[in-house]
């Protein structure tokens, strides 16, 4: 029998043209997406200005004419023939790789765009009222300065707060708030016929609150969500440990840093992350709050990561595994948005000596290429050489089963490095889309409480090993196993990434019964796109929609009965 450790034996793989085209890729992302891309951000910089400097009651009277919009559109729909709802949006605009295939049949779109502004930070009830369209660079501009943060602030710039909600988002301060939607106090959605409600989790619409996040947009329209906010200090306190050992063991490290285990009292930090390096060394990293003033003291070392210049973060983290447990302050918000700059570690594949101090130095400003960019540019063929010879998927496993991932991965795809971030997910009044394993609070495992069970996102993101070698790599197939081994131990894959789930299998990862309750009571069914078919990869025919939109889902976990 095969070392369950050791990754698979591949054959050699002979180079076509796309693999030279891909090689030599950094041309067009150095001379047109680098500096599109600057422009462009330097557009939004300018427009959010521009936002800021508007009165909150003028925010808010624009709101409320671009919601009356979005209604007066929906109610211009004629189901018979105008095809099932979407936003206007590009399907190269969002920062996810699915493809967005349901927009290449007939459709109706509802455009969105001027939904990103910030309409209110209320510091009494310590709420940011945003529209969906906000993204996370603009608004830790805006609530840092005030000593303020949302709870959870997703790593990268570009993620929208409509994304984050509809979809899935996590950060470093997961294990305490939970994922991005588990922040929100209440979202104002325009259902299918064209009423526009609050939802909050104690209000007659609790059901829709509890049943939007991860349904993809395809419940309504969200235009508005109020989050909650936390006090924060203007310096992180980093700690850097070096970990070394089998998988096994570097989960176990990974989870000791945050989550005590009985009789072993540990002082739960504000921050918690893990890269995984190679199958034997890893870094851990946790963070705690501290003021200008402890960072400022004799003897502490100040780091502003956020400088174009400086080292990429992952590589600056994984100088411990040489240098031994160190500590550093590093200013609040670049802390936060740690990753955009080199895009995890993505920034390494699309620029190969983007890590090099020159181009550091003299290019290093104009970084990050805009992802949106960047799949506006790879035309079919690089896009499909990405999905056969690339990973970038998101693995929610329970805490108390990392190792057991980090090994498949290890066999499976051999994809280094790895990103581990925890959080709770809580045991809710419904049983939504995701959920915690029945019976785990009595099951007293590290890390779980009564109200929540701790998972882990093993992000795995960039290209295999056997890729790099120059072996063959079906990437499909790989991706189709992990889905398999994340429904047999209850976890659960994000809906940006590319899936190869088949509707039965869809559904026996995710729970379908309060999702569908949810489109019948407020009209989505023939209105929006179920979320597999949204999430399915291939082109959808107009007759396969329609025949989707027109059946009511029958749980596929109801077979296995």
């Amino acid at each position: 029998m095969a070392d369950v450790h050791e990754p698979l034996v591949r054959r050699k793989r002979k180079k076509v043209l796309v693999d030279y085209l891909v090689q030599f890729r950094w041309i067009l992302v150095i001379f047109v997406v680098l500096p599109i891309s600057a422009l462009i951000y330097f557009n939004i910089y300018l427009g959010d200005m521009w936002s800021a400097m508007k009165s909150e009651k003028k925010r808010q009277k624009q709101h409320d004419e671009n919601v009356q919009k979005v209604v007066k559109r929906l109610k211009q729909r004629n189901p018979k023939k105008d095809g099932l709802v979407c936003t206007a949006r590009k399907p190269w605009i969002a920062v996810g790789m699915r493809n967005v295939d349901y927009k290449r049949a007939r459709h109706f779109e509802v455009d969105l765009s001027a939904f990103r502004n910030i309409l209110e930070i209320d510091k009494e009830r310590m709420v940011a009222k945003v529209e969906p369209l906000v993204n996370m660079g603009q608004i830790t501009r805006a609530t840092c300065p005030m000593n303020l943060a949302l709870a959870v602030v997703a790593e990268l710039d570009d993620l929208t707060v409509g994304g984050l909600i509809n979809g899935y988002g996590i950060e470093g301060s997961s294990h305490l708030y939970g994922l991005f939607s588990d922040t929100v106090v209440a979202m104002e959605v325009v259902l299918a016929d064209g009423r526009v409600v609050r939802a909050t989790k104690d209000n007659e619409y609790s059901d829709l609150f509890y049943g939007i996040p991860w349904s993809q947009g395809t419940l309504g329209f969200l235009v508005s969500a109020e989050i909650k906010l936390i006090p924060i200090k203007e310096y992180m306190k980093l700690t850097y440990t070096p970990v070394k050992g089998n998988l096994k063991e570097i989960a176990q490290a990974y989870a000791d840093s945050f989550a005590p285990r009985e009789g072993h009292p540990t002082e739960v930090p504000d921050f918690v992350e893990g890269m995984v390096y190679t199958e034997s060394e890893g870094v851990m990293m946790t963070g705690v709050y501290a003021s200008k003033e402890e960072a400022k003291k004799k003897g502490n070392k100040i780091n502003s990561v956020g400088w174009w210049f400086k080292p990429w973060f992952y590589q600056h983290a994984q100088t411990a595994l040489k240098r031994g447990e160190f500590v550093e302050y590093i200013p609040t918000r670049e802390y936060y948005h740690r990753h955009t700059r080199c895009l995890y570690w993505e920034g390494k594949l699309i620029l190969p000596f983007g890590d090099q101090f020159w181009f550091r130095f003299l290019l290093g400003w104009l970084m990050p290429p805009k992802v949106s960019l960047l799949k506006a540019t790879q035309g079919e063929a690089i896009r499909n050489y990405y999905h056969d010879n690339h990973v970038i998927q998101d693995m929610l496993v329970p805490l108390y089963k990392v190792g057991d991932a980090l090994e498949f991965v290890h066999r499976e795809m051999e994809v280094y490095p790895l990103w581990l971030c925890p959080h709770r997910l809580f045991k809710l009044p419904v049983k939504t889309m995701v959920y915690p394993e029945p019976g785990f609070e009595h099951q007293h495992r590290q890390g779980d409480t009564s109200y929540a069970q701790m998972f882990t996102d093993v992000g795995v993101y960039y290209a295999p090993a056997a890729v790099l070698r120059g072996e063959e790599f079906n990437g499909a197939e790989a991706v189709h196993r992990l889905e398999q081994w994340l429904i047999e131990n209850h976890s659960y894959q994000p809906q940006y990434a590319v899936s190869e789930l088949n509707e039965k299998d869809f559904w026996r990862m995710f729970d379908a019964s309060h999702y569908e309750h949810c489109r019948q009571k407020y009209g989505a069914v023939g209105t929006f796109m179920s979320v597999y078919y949204k999430s399915k990869k291939g082109r959808k025919t107009e007759k396969e929609v329609q025949e989707a939109e027109a059946a009511i889902l029958e749980p596929a976990y109801a077979d296995e009965a």
